[in-house]
């Protein structure tokens, strides 16, 4: 049996051949990335990227977990395709906000990062072309959807090409490693509500204060002996806060879903992949029945709904607009025909994007 010296200089050579091997194929990109410019064809196809790591996570005799073979290659290719071209991507900061999360999650790590003080601005930054791509909250599994992401989708000239699903788990923390003497509560209205019973039961006499995003409640915090944030760890690396009291959300399976924003011009709709949702918004003539029939060309075809929600169509009438999230591509036939015959019923319809669902 070798012995640990032995062991850790094939570790060495084994790490060398990997690095060989990470420049051939960073060439190889290159490569790949001049053939596209010659085309015109978008650098960024997450379509791509995703069925590379899904086949990789299929390979036999894999000793690595599956996700650590997701994040390893998400690294390894936004590495590589950085060669070509850093994508800049918006969403709502300061840094070590869930959205950063995600936008690091969904892109790796080689991007150039544009924090933004607010939803309005994360989606104005990606509509005007000052990001690429831009990262926004959806919806989350405790406190249901993000209310302005929705009505800005709305509006926006850009589509959605991608989501990615992320395990939220909130810590408070502050400048001192102790619960005592809190008297406020920084977070984001939506942490706050996620966070509800844990405060209620533990901190009931402190203040609960919204702010613009949980990472901005940690860098207030960083200033106030007395106050504390809700946010992830990330956030209070960045800040120098101590956790006091870890996974604090009421629901300890809480997830937030955020969507992949960019202009058409930037990326068009990704082919589809067999596992791909697509989005709508759509309004109908306020008549009885009316929303009743919405449904009826999805089961009329087979097409499965996986959302439906209603908004003020803010006109004045009291009308409503109706997002709605399908299993499917509009390139397969019964998706077509679904959405053929609901486009037919209705006095208003938008295609919010169509994209490769994300893991559960």
């Amino acid at each position: 049996m070798p012995n640990l010296n032995e062991l850790r200089q094939a570790i060495d050579q084994v790490d060398q051949q990997l690095l060989n091997l990470l420049n051939q194929r960073a060439a190889l990109a290159q490569e790949v990335g001049q053939l596209k410019h010659a085309e015109g064809s978008a650098v960024f196809r997450p379509e791509r990227e995703a069925e590379v790591i899904r086949r990789l996570q299929q390979s036999p005799a894999l000793q690595l977990q599956p996700t650590s073979v997701a994040h390893i290659w998400r690294e390894i290719m936004s590495a590589c395709r950085a060669l070509e071209a850093k994508q800049r991507v918006a969403y709502l900061g300061p840094e070590g906000t869930f959205s950063q999360e995600a936008a690091l999650t969904f892109f790796g790590s080689s991007i150039d990062e544009v924090p933004c003080a607010s939803l309005d601005e994360v989606f104005r930054y990606t509509a005007s072309g000052g990001a690429d791509f831009g990262m926004v909250p959806l919806e989350n599994s405790t406190e249901g959807v993000i209310t302005r992401s929705l009505d800005l989708l709305l509006t926006t000239p850009a589509h959605m090409v991608g989501e990615v699903s992320l395990a939220v788990r909130h810590h408070l923390m502050r400048r001192s490693n102790a619960l005592d003497g809190i008297e406020v509560v920084l977070a984001h209205p939506q942490a706050l509500a996620q966070c509800q019973q844990w405060l209620s039961q533990h901190l009931p006499g402190a203040e609960r204060r919204a702010v613009s995003s949980n990472a901005e409640g940690a860098r207030l915090v960083a200033e106030h002996p007395s106050w504390a944030a809700i946010a992830g760890e990330r956030a209070a690396s960045l800040w120098g806060l101590h956790v006091v009291a870890q996974a604090i959300q009421d629901d300890s399976h809480n997830r937030t879903r955020f969507g992949v924003i960019c202009l058409p011009s930037t990326l068009a709709a990704p082919p589809a992949t067999g596992n791909d949702r697509t989005s709508l918004v759509v309004s109908v003539p306020n008549r009885p029945g009316a929303v009743h029939d919405l449904l009826t060309p999805l089961k009329r075809h087979g097409v499965s709904m996986t959302r439906f929600e209603s908004r003020p169509a803010r006109s004045g009438q009291w009308d409503y607009v109706f997002y709605i999230d399908i299993e499917g591509h509009p390139s397969n036939p019964e998706v077509a025909a679904a959405l053929s015959d609901l486009q037919g019923l209705c006095a208003f319809y938008k295609v919010l994007g169509t994209f490769a669902a994300a893991p559960a």
